[in-house]
C-alpha cells in the first residue's frame, strides 16, 4: 500500500504549519517511512491527522488511500459491518438516524472529523447512516490497520477519543435542539455549522433537502429562508444558498451551534499543548 501515500499526502510548502519545522542542525528521524520531497511534515487539511506528529503521520500515511466523494455517496449503512474509517478533507458529511422509512441528521461531519468511529466503542456495526452532502475528498483507512497502527502509536487513539466527545456532544445537543426550539433558530444554527464545517458561505443546498434532515415542514423552511433573504442575511439561488451576513444569522441561531463549535474546538486543546512541547 505504501504506493498511495504520496498521492494522498502531498507536502506543501505551508508557512502556518505550527509543529512541523524541525530545530536548526536536527536530522529528520529515521523512523519517518511517509515518502516525502523535503524535510516539512506533508500538508493535510483534516484536523485530526494534522495534529498527528510525523512519526505518526508516517505510520498511518503508509495505509491511507485518496477517496473521491461524490454526492448523495453512502460512506456507511446501519448495522452494516464497518470496513473503513473515512479522514474528510473537504466536503460535508450528513450523519443520520435511519428508522421505519424516516431519517433525521444528528451531526454533520467534516475536515474536522472522521466518518466510522464507532469500532472505538468495540461494536462492528456502523450504528448510522453516513451519506455525502456537499462533494470533496477523505483519506480512507481499513479499520483493521487503523487498529493495529494505534497499538504501537496509542496517542493516535486518543486524538480520536478527543473527537468522538466533540462528536458525540453534537449529536445529543441536536436531539434536544429538535424538541426544544423553533424553526428559525434550528435552521440558522444549521447553516452557521455547515458554513463553519467546510469554511465557506455558499452552501449547496434545497430547501427538501433542510426540510429531510431538520424534521420540519418544507412550507415552514421556504417562508423561514425567505424572511431571512428578506433581512439580507442570505441569498437564495437555484440549488444553493449564500451567507451573506454570517454574524447576523448567528444571532437567529440557538444556542446549540455555539455550543457544538466550541465541543470541536475543546477537543483539539490537549494535542496542541502536547504538540508545541514536543
Amino acid at each position: 500500500m505504501t504506493d498511495r501515500a504520496p498521492a494522498v499526502l502531498e507536502v506543501l510548502e505551508c508557512s502556518e504549519d505550527r509543529v512541523l519545522k524541525q530545530p536548526p542542525g536536527t536530522r529528520p528521524e529515521p523512523q519517518l517511512s511517509l515518502p516525502v520531497r523535503s524535510a516539512k511534515r506533508p500538508f493535510v487539511k483534516n484536523v485530526i491527522l494534522a495534529r498527528l506528529c510525523m512519526r505518526q503521520l508516517a505510520a498511518i500515511g503508509e495505509c491511507l488511500e485518496p477517496v473521491v466523494l461524490k454526492e448523495r455517496m453512502i460512506l456507511q449503512e446501519p448495522r452494516r459491518p464497518v470496513e473503513h474509517v473515512y479522514f474528510i478533507e473537504s466536503g460535508l458529511v450528513s450523519l443520520r438516524v435511519v428508522a421505519a422509512g424516516s431519517m433525521l441528521e444528528t451531526a454533520v461531519i467534516s475536515y474536522r472529523g472522521v466518518v466510522g468511529t464507532s469500532f472505538l466503542w468495540g461494536g462492528h456495526l456502523s450504528t448510522h447512516q453516513s451519506v455525502v452532502v456537499f462533494p470533496g475528498t477523505a483519506h480512507r483507512l481499513r479499520v483493521e490497520d487503523l487498529r493495529r497502527i494505534m497499538k504501537a502509536h496509542p496517542d493516535i487513539r486518543d486524538n480520536l477519543f478527543d473527537y468522538i466527545q466533540a462528536l458525540t456532544f453534537q449529536c445529543v445537543q441536536t436531539g434536544l435542539c429538535g424538541v426544544r426550539h423553533h424553526r428559525e433558530q434550528r435552521l440558522a444554527s444549521w447553516l452557521c455549522l455547515a458554513s463553519e464545517a467546510i469554511d465557506a458561505r455558499v452552501l449547496p443546498v434545497t430547501h427538501d433537502y433542510l426540510s429531510s434532515v431538520l424534521g420540519l415542514r418544507r412550507a415552514g423552511v421556504t417562508e423561514t429562508l425567505t424572511r431571512f433573504e428578506e433581512q439580507g442575511l442570505i441569498r437564495k439561488m437555484r440549488g444553493v444558498l449564500q451567507v451573506d451576513e454570517p454574524k447576523a444569522l448567528e444571532e437567529k441561531a440557538c444556542c446549540c451551534y455555539k455550543l457544538v463549535s466550541a465541543a470541536y474546538a475543546a477537543s483539539s486543546v490537549r494535542t496542541l499543548k502536547e504538540d508545541h512541547v514536543s
